[in-house]
Formats: structure tokens, sequence, C-alpha cells
């Protein structure tokens, strides 16, 4: 029998105030693996967690950093401990192969020993001042209540990136997880809950977007909004907080691409090639959804990355020998198929290998679909400038490092990038000219580091960053302090010039 998740609200386990529940069901046998049952809340239920978790806030703004540090250092022990089992329920929720969801739970845990580390360098700053007897300073304070919005592709990494640092900031908050993988999130708050953190502070809130996410983005009493998704979703997001001066973090949509150039070493570059565009079935925010070519090796390329691209064994991410895992739901397969038929039918587009949803034998119990390339793909097509999310990969032709770079950057997106090249003049050039806020050197699009700084340009977000010092510097509020201790009133530039 599937298990029956509920929200965490105000210090209580409850369900949906209305009763309502929606279903959770495994990408890779759709009909045979209910993960489990969550409520359908709406916006009640949300204003009931801000209303917690603003109490909650103002005793845990007061406990030390160095205090709160160890109980996320408990926490993390504990998902250490728990990692098989939050690997396994994340694989049921959204498919990506098992050896891919560990190292998912462990960028989680990678980012609480990383928090717990901080915790001890919540550092602000001291700096003269220009007045005789007078100190200054910068602090860093906690901002309140933060809404943490996150996507299904990364059900443990991403709400890790988000309530770790919120929490060690000393803020509260009111998490709502993807409908589609809610349920690892859930375990998440119950190892909070499990490690010390006081039940008021961590709240979950389960139900979609519309209303859900929709109450906590408009909530007058959320300071803070920090979301996980499509540029779309994001623009909207930022329209409706910004309205209300909230502080927001967007970290949105990509279309990246991976350069090879003739200097490089092509069998490299096909690992990448394939690892960043068929990795997590292609359903990253930094998969390479674009390969641009140097006409001096094209040819070479393309037909090692075909023959590659059709050995790779389609099927259930729990099983050791799957190499990509099922689409999410029919909905995103739908959207695939529909930009693969867009594909075709655009003027000079290749469909050299793929393009067809699985349904024989173990594959029609879910939602598969083989690796897909598109070759004699010309920049300005919808499948070259169109963020898909899904195992399709374009390959354009270029003839001058000048042209790869023109072309990588023309699109809306700037979040990561690649080239492979043994010239060093040309990867550093690359790093200069790359409008994007991630690029690699001799590595695919994906793959990411807890310690450092993780966003985009353009509109892959608005500026801020998740990961590293940047999400403390997000999640925190800097105070100047002057301590003036000379006894009489000083007037500052008044007096001193």
């Amino acid at each position: 029998m599937a298990e029956k998740y509920q929200n965490f609200i105000n210090g209580k386990w409850c369900d949906a105030l209305n009763g309502d529940t929606f279903e959770n069901r495994n990408p890779a046998n759709w009909d045979g693996d209910l993960v489990g049952t969550f409520p359908k809340s709406g916006a009640e239920e949300v204003d009931i967690a801000v209303k917690a978790a603003r109490k909650g806030f103002e005793k845990w703004r007061k406990v030390p950093a160095p205090e709160r540090g160890d109980l996320m250092m408990k926490a993390t022990l504990l998902m250490e401990e728990r990692k098989e089992e939050l690997s396994q329920i994340e694989t049921r929720e959204m498919g990506k192969v098992i050896a891919e969801t560990r190292g998912d739970v462990q960028e989680g845990i990678d980012t609480g020993y990383f928090g717990a580390g901080e915790s001890r360098r919540m550092h602000g700053k001291t700096v003269p001042s220009e007045m005789p007897n007078k100190f200054a300073m910068i602090t860093r304070n906690p901002i309140g209540v933060c809404g943490l919005i996150s996507p299904w592709n990364f059900p443990m990494a991403i709400p890790t990136w988000k309530s770790f640092p919120a929490l060690m900031c000393g803020n509260s908050i009111v998490m709502k997880p993807a409908s589609l993988t809610p349920a690892t999130a859930t375990k998440l708050i119950e190892i909070f809950l499990d490690a010390g953190f006081p039940p008021e502070v961590v709240n979950i809130v389960h139900g979609p977007g519309s209303s859900v996410g929709n109450a906590i983005v408009t909530h007058s009493d959320v300071d803070a909004i920090s979301f996980t998704g499509s540029s779309e979703v994001g623009k909207i997001i930022n329209s409706r907080a910004g309205a209300e001066l909230k502080r927001v973090s967007l970290e949105l949509g990509g279309k990246n691409a991976q350069i090879v150039m003739p200097d490089a070493d092509l069998d490299l570059a096909v690992d990448g090639a394939l690892w960043g565009a068929f990795g997590t079935t292609g359903q990253r925010c930094t998969a390479t959804s674009r390969l641009i070519l140097h006409e001096d090796i094209h040819d070479a390329v393309v037909e090692k990355l075909i023959a590659r691209a059709k050995t790779l064994k389609i099927g259930d991410g729990l099983l050791p020998e799957t190499d990509m895992g099922p689409v999410v739901d029919e909905f995103a397969m739908n959207g695939i198929l529909k930009y693969i038929r867009i594909g075709q039918e655009e003027d000079g587009a290749t469909l050299a290998t793929g393009g067809h949803q699985l349904t024989d034998g173990e594959h029609a119990k879910g939602w598969f679909l083989d690796p897909t390339i598109f070759t004699d793909v010309k920049a300005g097509m919808r499948i070259e400038q169109e963020e898909i999310f899904g195992p399709v990969l374009s390959v354009i032709k270029i003839k001058s490092f000048e042209e790869a770079i023109e072309v990588l950057n023309g699109t809306e997106y700037g979040l990561s990038s690649s080239i492979y090249t043994n010239d060093v003049n040309q990867s550093f050039a690359a790093i200069r000219d790359i409008e994007a806020g991630i690029t690699y050197v001799n590595g695919p699009t994906i793959g990411a580091e807890c310690h450092l700084l993780f966003g985009g340009v353009k509109t892959t977000g608005n500026g801020h960053r998740e990961g590293g010092w940047g999400a403390y510097e997000f999640f925190s509020e800097p105070k100047t302090v002057y301590v003036d201790y000379s006894g009489k009133l000083q007037r500052a530039q008044i007096d001193n010039r």
C-alpha cells in the first residue's frame, strides 16, 4: 500500500484542510508503483504555515549561529545514514538512474557540511570611521520568513541549496516542493525534525503552484522567495513578489551549449556531450542541448556520438544496468515530442537518431524516449533556441572560434557553457567572451560543486546565486553599525571637512 504523506505546519503533521489529495507515481512504472498520496493544499494552509514560521523565527534568530550549525551537522549526518533510502525514493519519484540520485543526495550532504562550517564564518566587516573615537562595522542578520519553491529534477540537492543556508542564517522556512517529487522533500523535513530543529521553523506545504506557490509568493508576511524553475514562471514570481518589495532569488532556464574545437580530445568531447545531453534524461537546466562543432571535426564527432547514443540502455532507473531513465511524466513526454516534430519540420534539420517514444516490453510501463540527435541545425531554429528539457541534442556546424562564441551566445539564456580545446589562449578567450554564469573547459555543461556559485545571466536568473557563499549573502541582511564613544555630537562630513 502506498504511503500517505502529510504537510508539516505549525509543529504538526496534517492533511489538507479540504481533505483533497494528489498522487505521486513512478515514471518508470506509472500504473504499477504509486509512491504516495499527498495533501492538495491551498492558500489557507500557507497562511497557517507562514504565521507559525513568523512565530518560530522570533526565537530562532536569537540562537547563536554555531548552535544552529550543530543542528545542521546532525541533520547532515542523518542524511548520510539514510542516503540509500533517500536515493531509492528519489529514483521512484522522478526516474533518473540510481547512481545519479545517490549523487543528488550526496550533493545535499555536501551542502549540509558546508553550511555547518559556515555557522562559524558568518563574517561581517569592520572598517575605519572617518571620525575620531568612532567604531564602524557591518553585521549579517536574518531576513525573516523565507518561501522556498523547488523543482522536481533535483528533489534533494535543490531543497538543501535553499533550506540549509536559509536556516543557517537564522530564518524560518515555508517549503513548497514540486508536486512531481514531494516525497524526497518531506523526508528532508523529517530529518530536520529528527536533528532537533524547532518545529515551527521548518514548514512544508504540498499542493499546486497555482495555489500553494502563488500564496507563498504573495503572502504579506513572507520576506524572501527562492525559486528554481522555468523562466516563464520566474518572471511571474518576480513581478508579484517585486510588487511587495520582497527579496527574490530566481534560478531559471537554460539552453546550454558545448563547443568542440579541432585540437580537442574528441573522445573526451563525445563523453562530455553524451553525459551533458542525456544524463538525467536531459531534464536539467544545465543539460547540453546544443553541440557546436568546428567543421574540421564535425563529421568525426557526429559519427562517434550517434554510435554511442545508440548503445545507451534505457529503462528503470533502479536497475544498475540502466544508463538513462524515463521522462518524468506524460505532460513532459508530450512537450518533448512536440519539439521533435518541430525539429523535423524546420527547414534543413535532420533527425539523425532517436525521436521515438518507447512503448514495447518493459518500456510500456512508463514514459521512455530514446536519445535524440538532430544534425544540420542552424542558429535561430526553434530547437536551437528554446528550452526542451529532455534528451534532445541539436548539432550546429561552425567555421571558426569566433562563430562558435557567437552561436553559443545567441539565445536568451545564459546558464552553463562548455568548450573542449587544448589551446590555452582559446580557453581563456572563451571564459572571457561566453555570456553565461558557468563555463567549463574540457568538461560537460552539467555538474555543480556545493561550495561554488550556481546561476546564470540574461533570462536564466535575476543576479542572485545559489550554492557557496552566495546563498548565505542572499539569505542574510547586512546591517551597518556605528558606535560613537567620543562623548560628544559628531556630525560626520559637516564636522570633519
